[in-house]
């Protein structure tokens, strides 16, 4: 692996099928150990229930306010500056329950890739 600094492009963020904006900031092959993107959900939204296999996800709350959900046993507020550890295969939602975008950025480990997401709505 080569240094390098990244600019992502705020006009490559989309709306996904999770129910939010995602904007990638680093998932490429060259860094397969990990991956960063961007999350945006609107007021009163609640993401889809969906898992990863194989890949742990961090969300690093970044503004807003929201309610998190994770397998069958985790359901939390989360405020700026928490970080919520979603393990390997488990299924996950958030809702954003302020006034305002709940932003966060979702670190997974290893890297995110399409064929490892499973929508389970």
């Amino acid at each position: 692996m080569q240094p390098v600094v990244i600019h992502p492009d705020d006009k490559a963020e989309y709306f996904s099928e999770e129910r939010c904006h995602i904007l990638e900031l680093s998932n490429s092959h060259k860094d397969g150990a990990a991956s960063i993107a961007r999350a945006r959900v609107a007021p009163g939204t609640t993401t889809v229930w969906h898992r990863l296999r194989g890949t742990v996800e961090r969300y690093l709350i970044l503004s807003g306010t929201g309610q998190v959900e994770v397998g069958d046993t985790l359901v939390n507020t989360v405020n700026v500056g928490d970080v919520v550890l979603v393990p390997a295969d488990e299924k996950q939602r958030i809702t954003n329950t302020g006034l305002a975008e709940l932003i966060f950025l979702c670190i997974c480990t290893p890297r995110f890739e399409w064929h490892n997401y499973e929508r389970l709505e």
